[in-house]
């Protein structure tokens, strides 16, 4: 597989990102935050607001990433832009307006796995980043896609069955896509990738087939 562009065209861009957009990143991590802090909140409307704020960010990822900025080193970014704001849809109908998505705390395997996702979003990939020699702002930030795709799946272990398997395509897609970039590329935080793709599997396949629904 070759790349369009170096990983120093990569880096910085992700730079070129960070200072264009500073602080949204703070708010990012703060509208994560609020969607971890919904799943211990099992109401009606948290499942809404759940689904909301991974719309927010996937939109984000969508526009503010990939059009804006990724495609001046990749064509094929108008492409993942394109999917990234249709995940945003997915999680728009699916949560929003059919409120099909309930979340809630569990303790099983499911949660431990989900949890483990969450804190290596949150917290592990970004000391992994400056361990790894990539130092702000060349490194990716929480809203950029791989930590963001971690999080997503990391969340949606928390759904509550039946729930629509079409609110992981996207996410496990592009665990797919991050896990081959990050080969290429030696962002070996982006690895957490794999382990969310695994758990994504888990949720498609090992949840009650009644789950299985689009």
């Amino acid at each position: 597989m070759t790349l369009p562009f170096t990983a120093e065209q990569f880096f910085a861009l992700f730079a070129q990102y960070n200072e264009a957009v500073w602080p949204s990143q703070i708010g990012l991590v703060s509208l994560a935050l609020l969607g971890v802090a919904l799943v211990f909140v099992e109401r009606e409307w948290s499942g809404v607001a759940i689904a909301l704020v991974l719309a927010m960010l996937w939109a984000w990822l969508g526009a503010a990433y990939h059009l804006a900025f990724f495609i001046r080193i990749n064509p094929l970014a108008w492409a993942f832009g394109a999917l990234s704001i249709a995940g945003a849809a997915v999680f728009l109908w699916q949560g929003v307006i059919a409120h099909r998505l309930r979340f809630a705390w569990r303790s099983d395997w499911r949660g431990l796995c989900g949890a483990a996702l969450l804190a290596f979003a949150l917290v592990a990939y970004p000391l992994w980043s400056h361990a790894a020699g990539h130092r702000y702002p060349f490194m990716p930030t929480f809203g950029l896609p791989c930590p963001t795709t971690i999080f997503t799946i990391g969340i949606l272990a928390f759904l509550v069955p039946p729930y629509p398997r079409a609110v992981l395509a996207v996410p496990m897609l592009w665990s797919v896509v991050g896990a081959q970039a990050a080969l290429l590329l030696g962002v070996t935080q982006d690895l957490g990738l794999v382990v969310a793709a695994l758990l994504g599997v888990a949720l498609l396949w090992k949840a009650p087939s009644e789950s299985l629904k689009i």
